[in-house]
């Protein structure tokens, strides 16, 4: 009889143990979001065995996601190597960027600033996209170039090479300093 009544409550709490509720199974379904962090990131970023350039951060966070993307959302600078000599031909910096991995593009904001180092140009604007593919610059908002003779152009919109050594400005406004003979015709 012992046996019995053991019998008929482990069949009874094995019954009973086996519940699921309808509603928590699709939260199993989902996709777990895993962010990875890093401190004092230094990345090197190169094509066909080349050093292109080199990114510093202190900081980083990096999101899995559908579209998994890269946060440095306290300042992030950005070296770009000539290919033959490997010297510094341009750099970038900005109080926050966003590189998002699938499409190899990098969305900066906040106090962006790109210098070419052998001419002296540098442009500021609050928002700028990197092309990594590509390797170009470009935005639809407002910019300002400072040419290293002390002219400052302004515009709304630009395209740019990621070395900075010329560029695009597509609504540009302000004072215009032309010269004496006129613009020269092709």
């Amino acid at each position: 009889m012992y046996r019995r009544w053991a019998m008929g409550f482990f069949i009874f709490g094995l019954f009973s143990g086996c519940e699921n509720n309808i509603k928590n199974l699709p939260n199993y379904r989902k996709k777990q979001i895993s962010v990875d962090e890093g401190k004092k990131i230094t990345a090197y970023m190169s094509e066909n065995a080349k050093v292109k350039a080199k990114l510093t951060a202190p900081y980083m966070r990096r999101k899995e996601l559908d579209s998994p993307y890269v946060e440095f959302p306290n300042t992030l600078h950005v070296d770009f190597y000539n290919d033959s000599t490997l010297k510094i031909e341009s750099v970038m910096d900005a109080r926050y960027g966003k590189w998002l991995e699938q499409d190899g593009k990098v969305y900066l904001r906040d106090s962006v600033v790109v210098k070419n180092i052998v001419k002296g140009d540098t442009l500021y604007c609050r928002e700028l996209w990197w092309d990594q593919k590509s390797e170009k610059f470009y935005t639809d908002k407002p910019v300002q170039i400072h040419k290293s003779g002390g002219t400052v152009l302004y515009g709304t919109g630009l395209e740019a090479p990621q070395d900075f050594s010329g560029y695009t400005i597509y609504q540009i406004t302000g004072p215009f300093a032309f010269p004496a003979e006129g613009m020269p015709k092709n």
